[in-house]
């Protein structure tokens, strides 16, 4: 097995920094990439938690001006990641989340704080770490995204280059200007470069000059060379539709084991789901919902958005409400949808409980005691939460999109590989559509034989990164081999 050096380049990783599924996939995928004889270091930014974290660090660098203030490279590990850390204080020592202040509004550099992040990236790819000169530089979402920009318009020997889409939602477009203060030509504003309607963007730079580009599941790598799906880069991809494929998502099964897990009330384990029920008790206590075996409980662990369908979800309210079901839905975002989510806990006490925000012992709890977990996005890379459920015997609801639509089985059929069903889906991404289908769920839930036949396919589905990981892995020893 021919070793493979990989430079991973995020803006958040799991265990340290997250906000969504683009953490876990960083941080689960370098540990997973090691059966495959990969060893792959993952460059983030020096945020206060990722500083708190990286006890012993190495400086490998130092600069007195770093994108306009003194910065530093460090080295270092966190619970089995080896990491390269951009500390660079002016830029990332800041409060609220990676990306927005804490009223949620983006913060105004976030250009020069991305580009730093892909400038040094470029640098480690030329050589800067002799230790580490990797092969591979591979670059996640449009934070990263000019880092194979920067590799390409330095003009020298380089090393190969993925750009992963994990949501084309997220492009990172900026003014124009901010061209020649983050150290790029001036050509590189062209439409064939990272011009985008008016001004830049730096998903589009990945897109336009990684030699690979992946996105996290095969039919959302479809969706995204549409004219609705590309939202705006549809022609681009469908032009580079040979340097695209999708590998889909894992989630780290040791993290999400409910034979292990210590967030949940009562483990279990495929061979005995009775703990199941011990864990619905505690999730209706918690979200102060009656005690009942027989009202199917409906798990939901979203962002509240348009993109996931959550406006949707309310309009199905009445639905869960006459077929006698419950209601668990943790999340935030959208203000709107969380106040309508408050208002209609309210309402219905003992049958809808809310909790804004996000808590990770109680998403694990949700997995573990809900009946059914519901995704009903309009649009969906991969998805985890998911994947999740089927690993702790909660059956999915999802629409039929990207990752969902590659990930569960429909009840009564059986996929081409011969899985059997795992759960549900519904098409067109509507209100009826998502009423309809729970109500399909609810009958299915009193015939416990059916139920039951769901959970067991759900859990022995490997959802894991084992082979995901070996599709990376082919990917890049297949650059090496091209570029050879």
């Amino acid at each position: 097995m021919t070793p493979v050096r990989v430079l991973a380049v995020a803006s958040e990783v799991y265990p340290i920094v997250k906000t969504g599924g683009l953490a876990d996939v960083a941080g689960a995928l370098p540990i997973a990439l090691k059966a495959h004889g990969v060893e792959m270091r993952t460059l983030m930014p020096g945020y206060p938690d990722v500083m708190r974290v990286l006890g012993g660090a190495d400086e490998i660098r130092r600069w007195p001006d770093y994108f306009g203030g003194p910065g530093r490279l460090l080295a270092g590990s966190h619970d089995g990641l080896d990491l390269f850390v951009l500390d660079v204080p002016h830029l990332y020592v800041r409060p609220g989340n990676p990306y927005v202040t804490p009223e949620g509004v983006d913060w105004p550099d976030n250009g020069v704080r991305f580009a730093a992040l892909s400038r040094i990236a470029a640098d480690i790819g030329h050589g800067l770490v002799p230790a580490f000169v990797p092969d591979v530089v591979h670059a996640h979402d449009w934070q990263a995204g000019l880092a194979p920009a920067y590799l390409h318009y330095d003009n020298r020997p380089r090393p190969a280059t993925v750009m992963t889409i994990h949501n084309m939602a997220y492009q990172g477009k900026f003014a124009p200007e901010l061209i020649g203060s983050i150290g790029l030509p001036w050509r590189a504003y062209g439409v064939n470069d990272l011009e985008y309607f008016c001004g830049i963007s730096f998903l589009k730079a990945g897109l336009q000059f990684a030699d690979r580009i992946t996105t996290v599941s095969p039919t959302y790598a479809q969706e995204i060379q549409t004219d609705e799906g590309g939202m705006g880069f549809g022609g681009l991809l469908r032009a580079r539709a040979n340097a695209l494929s999708g590998i889909l998502n894992g989630i780290d099964v040791s993290v999400w084991n409910p034979q292990e897990d210590p967030h949940i009330a009562y483990r279990f384990g495929a061979e005995d789901l009775t703990f199941r029920a011990a864990n619905k008790a505690v999730l209706q206590q918690q979200f102060n919902l009656d005690s009942s075996d027989e009202a199917p409980l409906l798990g939901v662990i979203s962002r509240l958005s348009w993109q996931k369908g959550l406006d949707l979800l309310l309009e199905a309210i009445p639905t869960i409400l006459r077929e006698g079901m419950q209601l668990a839905l943790l999340g935030s975002g959208d203000r709107d949808l969380q106040d309508r989510y408050q208002a209609v806990a309210r309402a219905n006490p003992g049958r809808i409980g809310v909790v804004i925000g996000y808590d990770e012992i109680m998403a694990h709890l949700i997995q573990a005691g809900s009946d059914a977990l519901i995704v009903p996005s309009r649009f969906e890379p991969c998805g985890l939460t998911q994947l999740c459920a089927l690993r702790y015997g909660a059956v999915p609801i999802v629409s039929r999109v990207g990752g969902l639509e590659d990930t569960i089985v429909d009840i009564g059929e059986a996929d081409k590989s011969g899985r059997d069903a795992t759960g549900f889906k519904f098409a067109p991404v509507t209100a009826d559509a998502l009423a309809g289908t729970l109500r399909k769920a609810n009958i299915a839930f009193h015939d416990k034989l059916t139920w039951r036949r769901l959970q067991l396919s759900g859990l022995a589905t490997d959802v894991s990164w084992r082979n995901r990981a070996g599709d990376y892995a082919a990917l890049y020893r297949g650059l090496m081999t091209a570029r050879a």
